[in-house]
């Protein structure tokens, strides 16, 4: 059965926590807000595995990137790095337990956040998903983080098979703090700095409005080597031009692009009684991304020497817009908490390309193009009401029932005519570096869904606590889905207990993967010579007359079964250890096909003869897999008596995926249904993220001084490529240490190094190297390719 809501996993504990005291403010940040509805919980005493990562975990890691710093702090969940892959240079993969993108769920003080309005496309870990957007929330507002490692569909709704991440926002009602960052890599690139601004404010004796607001800026990074090709035509007598010697061979950048990102956020709320308050908060976002594409040598026909003379590189310049808003009432009529609440969130992709061309134009080609807009937005509408209910032995039973509506729309506005259009004069059509969406591509869709739960959780006896929720969801495009979830703890003794969960979950199709279209310029390796080919590659969606004529079914939700298994000791010294173990089983699994082409098939030929397109590539449920791991937590503080404090962790992910059955269309004709997942899109999915990851933490306070040492371990990962070669890269250990200084009691200033070492991941292998020129593996690398950073943080806090 399933179960869908927002917002009562937080109803009662967000009361609860509000009525703390900042003197408690250490407990606080223990409390866990997902995974149950009954009294407030610490992180061991959840019938489910929950990481909370507080604020001060997420600035210690130095990072500037809400999604990176979760990644240093949560081995379960993984940030990879990617560079030449177009949109996804600015919004980047972001997965949890090894899984999609779009099967963890992402809530804010509670409520279902948004995702991105990009679709990855281009060799990314995960091809084919969209993501929440992490980024898009400044570290400054954020007061901790809720990582629930276990399927909680029933519980939260669609999306929620691998778990879900709650952002808790700041909600002081007095104090603040400013704080500014800088630094850059060893190589002296990717120079940076953030600033940020949090204050909390008391509106009347019961009220409250916290703000924070955040700069951002960062410069490109490049681990891009020496171009050897021959970069200009050969003089009339066959020799070479003589500018082959002073050319500039480092002409791509392979790394992070630069960013310009501003972020606000407003966390607010008035109590009118005891039994009454209303909230609201909200935000917004804007980012301004740019990345490099290929170059386009002098000699290239891509290029038109009367205005690049010496080549160029095309700069992909997306410009991301977010908003949010959600406000709400909490009331107790009849002895029941109700929560209504409304939220609406919103993202824009508006593609730009600069330094570019559009060779059909001429001599008279923009240099410059608007590209087209991916937008989507989400409208909620939610009612959640709770109670205790005397029950059993003297205990009380959590009865928790509650309803939504959901309205999800996306649209793709087409580019300027010259970013895609024929100007008449040969040559390759459309801006180079990414061609604007067409007005074929142009949508307007929307969907809705309704939803109904019920939960029940009671802690029976002392020592055993269970849970159970039911949740049913009709979608106007697909239908209904009903899921369940089954949860128990028993404690075996002070220090010793087991949980375990059984539930069944869904995903229903994004509306990204539902209505997404268009047809770019990709480059893909020629399985003879290794290089990079440019093709004219359309993704189409299950509703276009391509997909009809070839027989691709529309898509349908994915569903799961999990079960999961643990065991928690707390000791009396303050040792804390978790195991959990879990299997996950995905049903009809949304893929991105690989590419087929006109000459593979005649049933393909037929459908895109009447497009632009070279080859085509279609959202299809296509694969049944199964994740199977382990999560092991261990923490413990040591009291060094004139040397201060120690406090440790150990934190350690294990996750296996398999594909278990793969079912594809057998409508193609003579094309092999087979060529429509190949090998390099089963790799990808199955090994593209390291099976292991792992983090050792030493924090160390000593008067005025504080330390903060870290290992971060990332197993092996392999990438398969279109030619047969498959290349596993290594496992590697990074290490990052800040010392901060209390200069007063209220400036703090830190110096800190990431990736102190300077590792690096392993060299790609020679022919995928594309003439030595990307080194290094340009998707999927977990820590990413810059090698070490250091910088200089100040904190001031009043």
């Amino acid at each position: 059965m399933r179960l869908s809501i927002i917002s009562l996993a937080v109803v009662s504990q967000l009361a609860a926590i509000a009525s703390v005291s900042a003197a408690d403010d250490a407990k606080i940040e223990k409390i866990s807000v997902v995974g149950s509805r009954l009294a407030v919980r610490t992180a061991t005493d959840t019938p489910v595995p929950v990481d909370i990562i507080t604020a001060e975990q997420l600035e210690a890691t130095g990072l500037t990137e809400t999604a990176k710093a979760l990644q240093s702090a949560a081995p379960s969940y993984s940030f990879p790095f990617s560079a030449v892959t177009d949109g996804s240079d600015a919004v980047r993969p972001a997965s949890l337990r090894g899984m999609s993108p779009d099967h963890a769920l992402v809530l804010v003080n509670g409520k279902r956040y948004h995702g991105s309005a990009l679709v990855h496309l281009n060799g990314t870990a995960s091809k084919g998903s969209s993501n929440v957007d992490l980024n898009t929330i400044p570290m400054t507002a954020i007061k901790r983080i809720e990582i629930l490692r276990d399927g909680a569909s029933a519980q939260y709704g669609s999306d929620a098979i691998a778990g879900v991440i709650n952002v808790v926002l700041k909600d002081a009602d007095d104090g603040g703090l400013v704080n500014a960052q800088t630094g850059q890599t060893y190589m002296g690139d990717g120079e940076q700095w953030r600033v940020g601004v949090n204050k909390g404010l008391q509106t009347n004796e019961d009220g409250f409005v916290n703000i924070s607001m955040e700069a951002q800026h960062k410069n490109s990074t490049n681990r891009a080597g020496n171009d050897p090709r021959q970069q200009y035509a050969a003089l009339a007598d066959g020799s070479p031009d003589p500018r082959e010697d002073s050319f500039d061979r480092k002409n791509h950048q392979v790394g992070d692009g630069t960013y310009d990102n501003l972020g606000i956020f407003v966390n607010a709320g008035q109590s009118f009684s005891d039994k009454s308050k209303l909230y609201a908060f909200g935000g917004f976002s804007h980012r301004e991304n740019e990345s490099g594409a290929f170059y386009r040598r002098s000699l290239d026909a891509r290029n038109l020497t009367a205005i690049y003379e010496d080549g160029f590189l095309p700069k992909i310049a997306p410009k991301l817009t977010d908003y949010t808003a959600v406000v709400g009432y909490k009331f107790n009529p009849l002895e029941w908490d109700v929560d209504v609440s409304a939220g609406y969130g919103k993202n824009e992709f508006e593609y730009h390309v600069n330094n570019s061309l559009n060779v059909s134009y001429g001599d008279a080609s923009p240099t410059s193009f608007y590209a087209g807009t991916l937008s989507t937005d989400e409208l909620d509408f939610t009612i959640d009401a709770s109670r205790y209910i005397p029950f059993y032995n003297s205990s009380d039973l959590m009865l928790a029932l509650g309803a939504l509506w959901r309205e999800n729309s996306y649209k793709i506005e087409a580019g300027e005519e010259a970013s895609y259009a024929n100007g008449g004069f040969g040559g390759a059509t459309g801006s180079q570096g990414f061609t604007g969406f067409t007005p074929e591509s142009q949508v307007d869709e929307s969907r809705h869904n309704t939803g109904v739960y019920a939960e029940v959780e009671n802690q029976l006896t002392q020592d055993f606590y269970w849970a159970a929720a039911a949740r049913y969801e009709y979608y106007s495009d697909f239908g209904s889905n009903t899921s369940w979830k089954l949860a128990t703890r028993y404690e075996l003794s002070d220090r010793f207990a087991v949980r375990a969960t059984a539930n069944t979950g869904f995903r229903a199709p994004s509306v990204q993967q539902l209505y997404f279209s268009n047809i770019s310029t990709l480059f893909s390796n020629d399985p003879v010579t290794g290089q990079p080919v440019p093709t004219e590659s359309g993704t189409f969606n299950s509703l276009s007359d391509v997909a009809h004529a070839l027989g691709i079914s529309e898509l349908k939700p994915e569903k799961s079964q999990s079960i999961s298994g643990g065991l928690v000791f707390t000791g009396d010294d303050g040792l804390s250890i978790t195991l959990d173990a879990y299997q996950i089983d995905v049903d009809d699994r949304i893929v991105l096909s690989s590419s087929v082409r006109p000459d593979q098939s005649e049933a393909v030929a037929a459908a895109l003869a009447t497009t632009n397109a070279q080859s085509a590539r279609f959202f299809l449920n296509a694969v049944d897999t199964r994740t199977r791991g382990v999560d092991f937590v261990a923490s413990k503080g040591f009291s060094l008596g004139s040397y201060g404090d120690l406090n440790t962790s150990l934190a350690y992910s294990y996750s296996i995926t398999d594909i278990q059955s793969i079912h594809l269309p057998n409508t193609f004709g003579d094309l092999d249904p087979a060529s429509l997942f190949d090998n390099v899109e089963q790799v990808r999915m199955t090994r593209a993220t390291p099976r292991n990851k792992g983090n050792l933490n030493f924090s160390h306070h000593y008067g005025d001084f504080k330390t903060n040492l870290r290992f971060n371990y990332f197993g092996e990962y392999m990438i398969a490529y279109s030619n047969g070669e498959e290349a596993v890269y290594g496992d590697k250990i990074t290490t990052d240490l800040s010392v901060a200084y209390s200069a007063t009691d209220n400036l703090t200033v830190t110096l800190g190094g990431q990736n102190l070492f300077d590792v690096y991941p392993d060299k790609a292998p020679s022919t995928q190297q594309f003439n030595g020129i990307f080194k290094y593996p340009i998707t999927n690398a977990p820590f990413g390719i810059n090698g070490g950073y250091y910088y200089l943080d100040l904190r001031y806090t009043f």
